[in-house]
């Protein structure tokens, strides 16, 4: 959680050279079109792009790590994040609130998003309504981020922390250039249909 709160920080905040998740998402959004047609274009974007040498090298200066793990795990959580976290904006959410923050958390888990919000009471697959967001209480934000350091976390196995690029949905390339480009659309879109919803299967992003 103290490598995701960091993460979280350097997304809103921006990083030298980088824009923040507010000025990313809004580059999107003068683009016109509907939100969910700006957020698959950012989720493609991030698919071709992120995994760029060019876009690596200027996470050169990513500030020091919050706890010794590899720069380039640091480097997938903060491009992840600040993913998430601008898609959020796009939906009109708060990303400085702390429930919007753990609802972006939660986002990391892809696919297992639906189970750890189903005890709360939330569906993945419909934009959360903002209602449902301003009830979410101190001690439930602590459930969530649990259950998701859990789910993280089991995903490493017996082989440590260095398998983290390839048990977590990442941005394909980010670490090495192996990386299934699918966990991209896994993450983008399940962040997609929390924060502003989904019209159609059609409508969803896909790798480039």
């Amino acid at each position: 959680m103290e490598v995701l709160e960091w993460g979280y920080e350097k997304a809103v905040n921006g990083i030298p050279g980088l824009d923040s998740a507010k000025e990313l998402a809004n580059d999107y959004a003068k683009q016109g079109g509907t939100p969910i047609e700006q957020a698959n274009s950012l989720i493609r974007w991030q698919n071709a792009k992120a995994g760029t040498s060019g876009f690596l090298t200027g996470l050169g200066g990513l500030i020091t790590l919050p706890i010794a793990i590899p720069a380039n795990i640091a480097s997938v959580l903060y491009v992840q994040i600040r993913m998430i976290a601008a898609i959020a904006h796009l939906g009109g959410y708060d990303i400085s609130d702390d429930r919007v923050k753990t609802m972006v958390f939660a986002t990391l888990t892809g696919d297992s998003a639906k189970e750890v919000l189903k005890d709360i009471g939330i569906a993945v697959g419909k934009k959360v309504a903002l209602s449902a967001i301003n009830k979410i209480s101190g001690a439930t934000i602590t459930k969530i981020n649990q259950a998701v350091g859990f789910r993280l976390l089991t995903k490493f196995g017996t082989t440590g922390i260095i398998n983290l690029g390839k048990m977590v949905p990442v941005l394909g390339g980010v670490v090495g250039a192996t990386f299934d480009s699918v966990a991209t659309n896994i993450v983008g879109n399940t962040a997609r249909n929390i924060f502003i919803g989904q019209e159609t299967p059609a409508g969803e992003a896909t790798a480039a």
